[in-house]
């Protein structure tokens, strides 16, 4: 009896990180110490001695059972962008700069190829959101996982001067409120999508239409980086007074969470174009309206609260930084929530 035989493959370990090498690589800033292989990933941290009083934050978190999806489409090179993004998007929110990020991921069979091509897409994540692949984890899980399936999830720090710090606190009545277009339906809510339609290659691969594209590939679009469209805005001069990532939760939830007591946000429904894909599933799904705004981002991945004057400025700077941005609505005193009209 070995190791291998009781289901864990060394080699195929060692396989996996030298293919995965160049991705990491890709990602390295100049802050970064060491290469792959160490036990830990060392980071520099000179330059933030220039800041008045450093910030560190960070995040965790996973794409869910979006990875379900990958598994069928047998796609596996866009779910680390997911990993990447959901962690990344929650430290922006805060007013950070993402640093380093970190990935986890367990497996029930190591097949080195599969494994590079997540990696990949974690690498390309961190080169998306400016920050460094310094490290991770390949678990094997023989007899705990299916030998095909792998879940994954990432930990990302990031720092912000305290003065910068986004709080909300200064949010008040006739701030207004700005959406930045998502991708789809991103990493949130999934566990609904695959009990409203059927989880096989037939069904996915079938094109539609009113998507413009497969459903497999509408609903595997991965989740959009918002790093290089915060700093758009700040460095064009803008206050964020308030920022939030719209993930599991919808409006309902998220919105909510970056506004002081004594104000809500009145979210105008018209004023962008919701994505067909939300349609389909409302229809398909018999999901309504109230459900699908406390499940899916509906089109609207991140929400900045800026000053009226600074509306025009906010949507040019974040059209410069590649994004559709528009007016999703304002603030107004009541009980802290969202109206949706």
């Amino acid at each position: 009896m070995d190791y291998k035989k009781a289901g864990v493959d060394i080699e195929a370990g060692y396989k996996s990180v030298e293919l995965m090498k160049g991705y990491v690589n890709a990602t390295k800033r100049p802050e970064v110490l060491g290469g792959i292989g160490g036990f830990a990933g060392a980071f520099d941290l000179s330059k933030i001695k220039d800041m008045e009083d450093p910030v560190l934050l960070s995040g965790t978190d996973g794409c869910g059972t979006k990875v379900k999806l990958a598994f069928i489409l047998d796609k596996h090179d866009t779910i680390g962008i997911d990993a990447v993004a959901m962690c990344v998007n929650d430290i922006i929110c805060s007013g950070g700069e993402p640093l380093f990020f970190l990935d986890y991921i367990a497996c029930g069979k190591n097949y080195p190829e599969k494994i590079a091509s997540i990696v990949k897409g974690v690498a390309k994540g961190c080169e998306m959101a400016g920050c460094s692949l310094v490290g991770g984890e390949t678990a094997e899980h023989p007899g705990l996982m299916p030998v095909d399936e792998y879940d994954l999830a990432g930990f990302a720090v990031g720092v912000v001067d305290k003065k910068d710090l986004i709080t909300g606190e200064n949010i008040k009545e006739g701030d207004v409120l700005i959406g930045i277009a998502s991708s789809g339906i991103h990493s949130n809510g999934f566990s609904l999508v695959r009990n409203v339609f059927r989880m096989n290659a037939e069904t996915l691969n079938t094109y539609y239409d009113s998507l413009g594209t497969t459903l497999g590939e509408a609903l595997i679009a991965p989740t959009k980086i918002y790093v290089k469209a915060l700093k758009s805005v700040t460095d064009s001069g803008v206050t964020i007074k308030g920022c939030s990532h719209i993930t599991g939760g919808g409006f309902y939830e998220n919105i909510p969470r970056m506004l002081p007591e004594g104000v809500k946000a009145k979210v105008n429904k018209n004023s962008y174009k919701i994505p067909p894909i939300f349609k389909m599933l409302s229809v398909d799904g018999d999901i309504s309206e109230e459900m699908m705004y406390n499940t899916f981002n509906m089109g609207v991945g991140m929400v900045l609260c800026v000053d009226k004057d600074d509306v025009e400025k906010t949507i040019t700077a974040i059209s410069d930084a590649g994004e559709e941005a528009f007016v999703l609505g304002e603030i107004i005193s009541g009980d802290k929530g969202v109206v949706l009209c």
